[in-house]
């Protein structure tokens, strides 16, 4: 991205701005006054009160795939690209969640991104970050992205500590890798790691007019990431550097000549300070504030996406925005990645527009406003609810339930409903028996699944379902390789070898023609070998369900659950259609799977909605038939 005119009237006029040379000091300055590390680090303020300039244009970029990955067990290829598109509309077409970075490294990284740039969406782009290594510069290359970030640390905890290194060395290496990012013509952006406890201007400042020379030697833009690692940051009027938010956007907008337009704030929420620090920092200059979806971030999280399109709507307008999908992303989160979200969380925890003030049902229409921050139904399709107290009756109790399930047309559950007396009947006596406080949600649900199973998923089910789930996501994979698709047995026998090996649960995996007879061996693990050498091999298999079922819909197949012959588990099968490049089927991949070892791959199951599942799980099963080998 060149220059605009506005900007290189603003370099120009910033080449009259005094030169801050680096500070090469022989031992780290770790501000041991501020950050005692034995105690609480202390806030100092120098007195001085600057005036909010806010930036001209403010947007907000993205971290939910490479800070937010740092935080919890990695997202597959598919929930990536399902949160970016639910971002993408959440952002809107004028681009207010602007970017979102993604790792560069690993095999799923590099799909997760190449699957994302084919959706073609065009915010937010797509933006890469590397270590700043020269080796890594290729990576970025290699996907035809404009704009990588580069690992800058910039505090002597990082530079002496961790990179035992001087700061004369630090900058040099830097710069370096910069270079090498500009002649491939891609936009560096430099993550200012560790600021809060960084040496403004012995080292931060100098190094960004090194950066904004190089800038104005390659016409291309040079951004800077001020990343707040530990959450230091402070907002308070009069407190000093390297602490205060307002003093570091003046110091690099002032005295370093960095355009707001390059400059994004990056903030952790340890002293529950990130939204706030983010905000103030749009406030004095920053264009950008650096976010993830829901603030899952490592340690304690980062300014979360939602709370920033809130503040942005309340400083600058809508701008194309649709909150609604606040509460797509926080279902899917819940339901699909297993994500539990607090209660009271703002914006999409279950009770967070849940009022304990005594509003029953026929109150909620007359003064909706006096308890809700704002019209949640149409913002986020969260309509308000109650808490159920011995003043709910039927009528609220059904409320309640149909509310917290989106229990919608012929599912509503009537307040004449038995199952309603019975919830009412136990509210009632727990009254009676002096309780003081609302009844609360966990309370609500479990007297819901105890007189409504109707409407839940049994524990059983759930470990099913997600077993089933997996596993077809697994097979999936294996039946699009190319190495499967040309029904070539040797090289079939090598991928599903090394499938298997990857998946010690699969109790063997195999390939059978349109005919129903097998063309590769039983493919098992070593210490199976043995049992499986001949097992149904020459045997005609055109009659068994899981045969019949793809080879009739095209579509995987996943078997009730047995007892195997040859080893006594229970497992159950999945099988699938292999496809070649011209659609056409050329036979049939299937595999045993060993139901306990499997369900062991599933985390925080305890955590998914039954009610959600339910209706997806009897649409799965309502396919499938009793199948064995």
């Amino acid at each position: 991205m060149f220059k605009s005119k506005n900007e290189k009237r603003i370099t120009s006029k910033n080449k009259k701005i005094r030169k801050f040379k680096l500070k090469d000091v022989g031992k780290p300055n770790l501000f041991k006054e501020i950050f005692p590390y034995t105690d609480v680090s202390k806030i100092v303020f120098d007195n001085k009160i600057l005036a909010p300039r806010p930036a001209k244009e403010i947007f907000i970029t993205d971290t939910t795939f490479r800070d937010g990955q740092q935080a919890r067990p990695p997202y597959t290829v598919e929930q990536i690209v399902t949160i970016f598109q639910l971002m993408s509309k959440l952002g809107g077409p004028n681009g207010v969640i602007r970017q979102s970075e993604f790792f560069l490294y690993s095999k799923k990284d590099k799909e997760a991104v190449e699957k994302c740039l084919e959706l073609g969406l065009p915010y937010p782009e797509i933006t890469g970050w590397i270590r700043a290594s020269k080796e890594d510069v290729p990576l970025v290359k290699e996907f035809g992205l404009k704009e990588t970030g580069l690992l800058t640390s910039v505090s002597d905890y990082h530079i002496f500590l961790k990179l035992n290194k001087k700061r004369s060395r630090a900058m040099n290496d830097y710069l370096n890798v910069v270079r090498s990012v500009l002649d491939l013509g891609i936009i560096p952006r430099c993550h200012f790691e560790d600021i809060t406890r960084a040496d403004i201007y012995g080292f931060c400042v100098p190094f960004a007019q090194e950066l904004m020379k190089l800038r104005e030697e390659s016409g291309i833009d040079i951004k800077i990431r001020l990343c707040d690692t530990m959450g230091y940051g402070i907002t308070y009027p009069g407190a000093a550097l390297p602490r205060s938010v307002d003093k570091l956007v003046h110091a690099f907008l002032n005295d370093a000549g960095v355009p707001g337009c390059l400059l994004e704030w990056h903030g952790h929420n340890d002293f529950h300070k990130a939204m706030i620090n983010a905000t103030t920092a749009w406030l004095y200059g920053c264009s950008a504030a650096n976010s993830t979806l829901l603030g899952l971030g490592e340690r304690t999280g980062n300014s979360p996406i939602e709370g920033l399109i809130f503040e942005y709507i309340a400083l600058r307008g809508n701008n194309g925005i649709d909150t609604t999908v606040i509460t797509d992303i926080a279902e899917y989160f819940e339901k699909e990645i297993g994500v539990k979200i607090p209660h009271n969380y703002p914006f999409v925890g279950l009770g967070f527009n849940v009022t304990s003030a005594g509003v029953h049902v026929d109150g909620l229409i007359k003064c909706e406003e006096i308890y809700n921050i704002f019209d949640t139904r149409k913002l986020l399709k969260r309509p308000i609810t109650t808490t159920i107290t011995d003043k709910s009756g039927n009528a609220g109790i059904a409320f309640w339930i149909n509310q917290r399930f989106n229990l919608e047309g012929n599912k509503i559950i009537d307040k004449r409903h038995p199952a309603i007396s019975k919830i009412h009947k136990w509210v009632t006596e727990q009254y009676e028996a002096g309780r003081v406080t609302s009844i609360s949600p966990e309370e609500m649900e479990k007297k819901a699944r105890l007189h409504l199973p109707e409407y839940f998923m049994s524990e059983l089910e759930k470990i099913k379902f997600i077993a089933e789930k997996a596993a077809v996501a697994i097979v999936n994979q294996i039946i699009e390789h190319p190495l499967m698709k040309n029904m070539d047995t040797v090289q079939q026998e090598t991928l599903m070898q090394h499938f298997v090996d990857e998946h010690p649960s699969i109790q063997f995996a195999y390939v059978v023609d349109m005919n129903g007879r097998k063309t590769t061996k039983n493919i098992t693990n070593i210490e199976d070998r043995a049992k499986y050498e001949n097992y149904g091999v020459g045997d005609d298999q055109s009659d068994r369900e899981w045969f019949i079922n793809p080879l009739r819909t095209g579509k995987v197949y996943v078997s009730d659950f047995f007892i195997s012959k040859m080893t006594g588990i229970l497992c159950f099968t999945v099988s699938a259609p292999i496809v070649n490049d011209q659609d056409q089927m050329m036979g049939i991949f299937g595999v045993d799977i060993q139901f306990e070892d499997w369900v062991k791959r599933a985390e925080d199951m305890e955590d998914m909605d039954h009610i959600a599942l339910r209706a997806e799980y009897k649409e799965i099963k309502s396919k499938a038939r009793h199948g064995h080998h």
